[in-house]
């Protein structure tokens, strides 16, 4: 089992310390380490030496290094960029557009990086080649090009049906987004990784020994990861919504409307970057599965009541 999954094990089991954890590993400044630096503190983990820096170095893996590749992450898809990179695709897709076309355009760069990230972070335990599967090329093709319209449904029915109330428009600019953004987004990563879910992910006993392949497993990890993106992008659509209602009642937004679409846009970057590492932290990233419930013949593999799964991002 890798270093990063074993530290996970003994230090991630609540959701607490998980968020601890994520805060740090989320530091953009890790962004700024040489992949020869990268790989030293994964070596030095691996190795179990203890070291006077040893708490940036356990960050400096885990933020890094794929759990199941042993590999460096691209450098705008590791978790630490994932901020810096998101953020400004999330605003720009929540702004009212002139144009359906802008509103598809900012979707796709957003559904694009989404769908680089979740192939890049995935569980590939069971993939014998680092190369994507044709199969995986066109699943990740067909759901950005379907979380794209998806994600502009707002804006196509407001163009497209020449909706003219002020009232509708309002519901589907600030309502409709957020049950939408919740689905589309745990749509695009059950879709994504669908392919864990049929070939199965290496599952491990309490002693780290290697079980075996569990298509339950991979079932399980796949949809965690799901409900936990959805729970981000679901929470950044409702965080201005529910913003704006509350200041409107106060007299200075009522004097000065002019305040609100800024306020809004502050409150999506706020909200966007406050919930990744709460929507990070909603499941182990060393997820476990009873023993029951894995197929027959890991079952009488596993000495134990509970196998461990890498679960990915």
């Amino acid at each position: 089992m890798d270093p990063n999954l074993l530290f996970w094990k003994s230090e991630g089991q609540s959701f607490f310390s998980r968020f601890k954890i994520w805060v740090n590993i989320l530091d953009p400044t890790s962004l700024l380490s040489s992949d020869a630096t990268i790989k030293r503190a994964h070596g030095l983990l691996r190795g179990g030496q203890k070291l006077d820096e040893w708490e940036e170095t356990v960050t400096l893996s885990l933020s890094s290094v794929h759990a199941d590749s042993g590999d460096v992450l691209p450098l705008m898809l590791r978790p630490a960029a994932f901020l810096s990179t998101s953020a400004p695709l999330v605003i720009a897709s929540f702004l009212p557009h002139t144009n359906v076309k802008y509103a598809l355009l900012w979707q796709f760069f957003l559904q694009s990086y989404q769908t680089r990230f979740t192939l890049a972070n995935r569980n590939s335990s069971s993939e014998k080649s680092k190369k994507l599967s044709s199969r995986q090329l066109l699943l990740s093709a067909g759901t950005v090009c379907y979380a794209t319209c998806a994600g502009s449904l707002p804006q196509i029915m407001i163009y497209k049906l020449g909706v003219s109330s002020e009232v509708i428009k309002a519901v589907l600019r600030t309502m409709l987004p957020i049950p939408l953004s919740a689905a589309v987004a745990f749509i695009s990563v059950y879709t994504v990784r669908s392919e864990e879910s049929q070939t199965g992910i290496k599952v491990f006993d309490s002693n780290e020994n290697l079980v075996g392949l569990s298509k339950a497993a991979g079932q399980k990890a796949v949809k965690e990861t799901a409900l936990s993106r959805a729970a981000l992008f679901g929470a950044t659509a409702a965080v201005p919504s529910l913003l704006i209602t509350l200041l409107w009642r106060t007299r200075v937004i009522q004097k000065s409307s002019v305040l609100i679409a800024p306020l809004r846009y502050m409150s999506v970057a706020i909200g966007f970057g406050l919930m990744i590492p709460v929507s990070f932290s909603l499941f182990p990233q060393l997820g476990t599965i009873k023993k029951e419930n894995v197929e027959k013949n890991l079952q009488e593999a596993a000495c134990d009541g509970l196998l461990y799964y890498h679960r990915g991002l």
